[in-house]
């Protein structure tokens, strides 16, 4: 504190401090990160499936994402909506950013069989949207050794 109090001094006036009250600073903080909290959890998919596993470097995804999502039982999704394969293109042409030159991000349960993966990405890619990115939960691979467990 910039105060001083030496016997000298006779006059009532303290000198001014220079230091900042950082208390607003912290209460700002703490309802920006409870924004954050309530509005992270709206912002992703709740199509359950189950991703495999990937170790490559994360991307950077856009603000809003554009999911396809493709659950065991070979059912189509457009975010939260099913559709129809052959209503595919037109459920992603109705979608927010109209753009064909935006990416979409496909994710497949595990059990999907890779033929049916491809006949998805096939019908983007006829439909107009060549940009596919796969989604993959981070971590360690299946096959690898760190993720087996012995008997």
């Amino acid at each position: 504190m910039g105060v001083s109090l030496a016997e000298g001094d006779l006059d009532d006036d303290f000198g001014e401090s220079h230091e900042i009250n950082v208390t607003p600073f912290i209460d700002v903080i703490l309802v920006l990160l409870i924004i954050f909290m309530v509005a992270a959890p709206l912002s992703t998919v709740d199509v359950p499936v189950d991703l495999p596993s990937s170790t490559a470097t994360p991307q950077k995804k856009p603000d809003k994402p554009t999911y396809v999502s493709i659950k065991p039982d070979l059912s189509v999704f457009v975010g939260e909506e099913q559709v129809k394969r052959t209503n595919l293109v037109s459920a992603l042409d109705r979608t927010a950013d109209g753009s064909k030159d935006r990416f979409i991000f496909l994710r497949a349960d595990r059990g999907v069989p890779y033929g049916e993966l491809m006949d998805v990405m096939e019908i983007l890619r006829t439909g107009g949207y060549p940009k596919v990115k796969l989604v993959a939960v981070e971590g360690v691979p299946q096959g690898s050794a760190a993720s087996q467990t012995s008997p």
